[in-house]
């Protein structure tokens, strides 16, 4: 069973930047789409970017331009950097496959950004 453990995030004010990182274990093919998702409290779960074979991204539109997704593949990490971070940023954030593997959700980080 795949497996996703997050870490890198943190408390930062307004216009910061934070690196989260994603160790993917138990999965059979690394050419998997992964994505990172966000989940704000009393919001659902939302898809903030993915990579597919480390060459095609996507970003929601809320993201766009601050936060870039990358993998090492010899590392099985998946990472997002975050720049020019906004307190509606706040969330825990995850990496799931897409579509998401529903057992797999892992514990996320939570990342929390002051005005």
């Amino acid at each position: 069973q795949v497996q996703f453990v997050e870490s890198g995030g943190g408390l930062v004010q307004a216009g910061g930047s934070l690196r989260l990182s994603c160790i993917v274990s138990g999965i059979t093919s690394w050419i998997r789409t992964i994505g990172w998702y966000r989940q704000a409290p009393g919001e659902q779960r939302e898809l903030v970017a993915r990579i597919s074979n480390g060459i095609i991204t996507y970003y929601a539109d809320s993201v766009k331009g601050r936060f870039t997704i990358s993998r090492d593949n010899a590392k099985y990490t998946v990472y997002l950097q975050m720049n020019g971070l906004k307190p509606e940023d706040t969330a825990v954030y995850y990496c799931n496959l897409l579509p998401p593997a529903p057992s797999s959700w892992g514990q996320g980080t939570q990342v929390t950004v002051s005005s």
